[in-house]
């Protein structure tokens, strides 16, 4: 057949013999680390726009080092076929240990004390790319894990949890950052004492130190104990062989199907990804300050995280709804993110611009667009199986990537004023329904003969 990707050995089925496939109790232990690696990358790559105004005052920022600092998260996911390569042939144990020395070394260049402000400003960035490098593990593996782990009928549960709480990370830190940083006195960050200033640079350094903390204790956790696969598989599915990398790609590009699944997934969350990053700059015109800005990224996120589990429970428990609750999902978070842009034209509209309105609108935005990714992440591994989960997902995480990157680059370097973000979540939202409409739904995986417990 030709130059393979993956070795025979490596493609070889998991179940041996006569051995049937059971479930391990510390497949929740599994979990539980993955769950709170993504929530610390999460946490780590929102630092700094939920408080934009005060690392302004401290640290000299500009906008652009704003938008650079949400940006590496998407730059990091230029090396997103390498991990998920690692992640396919040498199994999640390797796959996390290298995502988290990427964290730990990004969250420990952070916080290493310099009094140059612009050297350390460097660092910060260096720390932030590092940190963005684990985007690809910690928003790709989900579906892999439940696949190695969990038995079918826990499997959407499973991966709407791995995949959510990353989400929640970010959301967390919507809530930390304004909650321990002082903000400046205006949104300028002029006119400031030396106090003050002093005051808001040491109440970030806690946060950032507390963070590398926290890493590093992960990451001696799941060198302690995170198996790369249980002794028996949960299911034959898991067991079942896949493509080789150069026939899953080939797979994954020939599939009109999937690619329409995947710009509609790509499209709308990559731009809200980027408008989420920079709310606190996009709310700052209609005088919404930093505190407020982040309650509403941190309850938009987190609503979406419990809405994202329990769909996921739901569609475990009923087969064949992964399209209707996608239809419902998308509908309602283009009305809500139309709703908002409206708002911001009240002087046209004559809509109400008032902080409930704001916070209605923007929190119901992440509601239903959060909601939908552990469904996508389910409909892509059913629409094109055997494919690996790695790869499926690779590919479209760094596609939505992409998106989050061009929004960011128009806003920053291209000074594109923030009311347009508005207008281009409102659109992807509206194109993603579309797809989701058109794309014509049949579980591949499910029907599948191996895939049975």
């Amino acid at each position: 057949m030709g130059l393979q990707w993956s070795r025979e050995e490596e493609r070889r089925p998991l179940l041996a013999g006569s051995r049937a496939p059971r479930v391990f109790g510390r497949r929740w232990l599994v979990l539980l680390l993955f769950s709170l690696l993504g929530f610390m990358q999460g946490l780590v790559w929102n630092s700094w726009g939920p408080i934009q105004n005060s690392a302004r005052a401290a640290y000299g920022f500009q906008g652009l080092d704003i938008a650079l600092l949400v940006l590496w998260g998407p730059i990091g996911f230029l090396p997103c076929f390498l991990f998920m390569w690692l992640m396919d042939t040498r199994g999640l144990r390797v796959t996390v240990l290298l995502t988290l020395l990427c964290m730990v070394l990004g969250a420990g260049l952070r916080c290493i004390p310099v009094s140059d402000l612009a050297l350390r400003r460097r660092l910060i960035h260096g720390g932030q790319l590092l940190n963005g490098f684990a985007g690809p593990t910690a928003m790709n593996a989900a579906p892999f894990l439940s696949t190695t782990w969990f038995s079918p009928d826990e499997r959407a549960t499973a991966t709407a949890i791995a995949s959510m709480l990353n989400y929640l990370g970010g959301a967390c830190a919507f809530l930390i950052g304004p909650l321990i940083v002082p903000a400046p006195n205006n949104t300028s960050g002029s006119h400031l004492t030396e106090g003050h200033v002093a005051s808001i640079k040491d109440r970030i350094e806690a946060v950032m130190y507390t963070e590398f903390g926290v890493i590093a204790l992960l990451f001696a956790a799941v060198v302690a104990y995170f198996p790369a696969r249980p002794p028996v598989p949960p299911s034959v599915a898991a067991a079942g062989r896949r493509l080789s990398y150069r026939s899953s790609v080939w797979r994954l590009l020939s599939n009109v199907r999937f690619l329409m699944i995947v710009f509609a997934y790509a499209i709308p969350l990559g731009f809200y990804a980027g408008w989420s990053g920079v709310l606190d700059l996009i709310l700052t015109p209609i005088h919404i300050n930093q505190v407020d800005a982040g309650w509403i990224g941190f309850w938009s996120i987190v609503g979406g995280c419990f809405v994202g589990i329990a769909v996921g429970r739901f569609a475990d428990s009923v087969r064949g709804v992964l399209k209707p609750i996608l239809v419902l999902l998308f509908s309602a978070s283009t009305l809500s993110a139309t709703w908002f842009t409206l708002t911001f034209l009240s002087r046209v509209t004559h809509l109400p611009l008032t902080t409930a309105t704001i916070y209605t609108s923007c929190i119901l935005i992440g509601v239903f667009l959060n909601g939908t990714v552990p469904i996508f992440f389910e409909m892509f591994v059913e629409t094109v199986y055997p494919v690996p989960e790695g790869i499926t997902c690779g590919f479209v995480t760094f596609l939505s990537n992409i998106f989050t990157g061009l929004l960011l680059v128009f806003l920053t370097f291209y000074h594109i004023a923030p009311s347009w973000s508005n207008w281009s979540l409102t659109g992807s939202c509206i194109l993603g329904l579309v797809l989701i409409i058109c794309f014509r739904e049949s579980s591949d995986k499910l029907s599948h003969p191996k895939y049975t417990i």
